[in-house]
């Protein structure tokens, strides 16, 4: 008996060794050389959380052979960073084939954090339900794993009617206000948004949409200074454009591009932050010399700079990016 429980724990020591052996091979640092940050991976649709003193960066992973024209995206990416130039690549957190009821093209997303638990809302296509719909995952790390948090879509496109397409459930974001109460925004042409029930993983209440000036997609909601900041990817191909408000739910005034045509992409898609005293704007371009483009695009990182009455001025793209 006295082997035999030895032996089991060799056993378990063993295979507990492989599995940290398998975190850390799995996990790999490298220096970001100006914009794009990320060359060794087509990364796109960032969206950025801070937490335990990092940056914590969540991307699509664009795997479009070279040539292809179309969106090959499988699977979301991690990475975090303490000072945005050296970066750790953590392993997959999450894929499109983890939503039992969805059938793929793991789109734009953002993570959140609330109560010690991670969100991470994500765009798939639902499995019966035509067209696009938005799931929600939880993880208790903000590098996962991450697992479906209801087993069925949290939006399909069904419960929205502003627009007849069926790509208008997509680009989900999520803005925790100052006294609680959280909200998701998402669309396609028609920006909606809802309340989320403190669990967040349940709606609150009726779906809205916002007013807004050739909105075409990609909705970033944040506040600072008393103000909320509604930007968004604006036309087509796409700028980012933004509006400003005293509060989330509006009136939003329209305030103008913040940010250019971004490369050869024809898409544009942003997350903004505040990091140790700095405000960052991060986007995509299809920058890579080698194959890059509007579906193999990658992630970049500029600074963003706000006047004195709180509007942000233009954001000035660089092949520099964070020094």
């Amino acid at each position: 008996m006295k082997h035999r429980f030895l032996l089991s724990l060799i056993i378990s020591g063993y295979f507990l060794l492989l599995a940290t052996d398998a975190k850390a091979s799995a996990d790999t640092s490298f220096p970001s050389k100006g914009n794009p940050i990320i060359t060794h991976k087509y990364t796109a649709d960032p969206a950025a959380l801070i937490y335990g003193n990092k940056v914590w960066l969540y991307a699509g992973h664009d795997e479009a052979p070279p040539r292809k024209e179309g969106y090959v995206m499988n699977e979301w990416l991690c990475f975090s960073s303490s000072d945005m130039v050296y970066w750790t690549e953590h392993a997959v957190p999450l894929r499109a084939r983890d939503f039992s009821w969805a059938k793929g093209d793991a789109w734009a997303s953002q993570v959140i954090e609330r109560n010690g638990k991670f969100y991470w809302y994500v765009t798939v296509e639902h499995g019966s339900i035509p067209g696009k719909s938005i799931g929600v995952a939880v993880a208790d790390r903000p590098d996962g794993p991450f697992r479906d948090a209801i087993g069925k879509a949290l939006i399909t496109n069904d419960m929205t009617k502003a627009t007849s397409i069926f790509w208008d459930d997509i680009d989900p974001s999520v803005i925790i206000d100052i006294d609680g109460q959280a909200y998701l925004f998402w669309g396609n042409t028609k920006c909606y948004y809802a309340r989320l029930k403190p669990n967040m993983i349940e709606l609150e209440g009726e779906i809205k949409t916002v007013d807004l000036p050739s909105f075409t997609e990609a909705p970033w909601v944040h506040h600072k200074n008393g103000w909320y900041y509604l930007s968004y990817a604006y036309q087509f191909p796409e700028k980012i454009a933004y509006a400003m408000s005293r509060s989330v739910n509006g009136p939003w005034q329209f305030k103008g591009i913040l940010n250019e045509l971004a490369g050869n992409s024809n898409t544009n898609h942003q997350a903004i932050i505040d990091f140790k005293g700095s405000s960052y704007f991060i986007y995509h371009n299809g920058g890579i010399p080698t194959e890059g483009g509007s579906f193999r695009r990658s992630v970049c990182i500029d600074r963003l700079f706000y006047n004195e009455d709180g509007s942000m001025k233009r954001v000035q793209m660089t092949s520099e990016g964070i020094q």
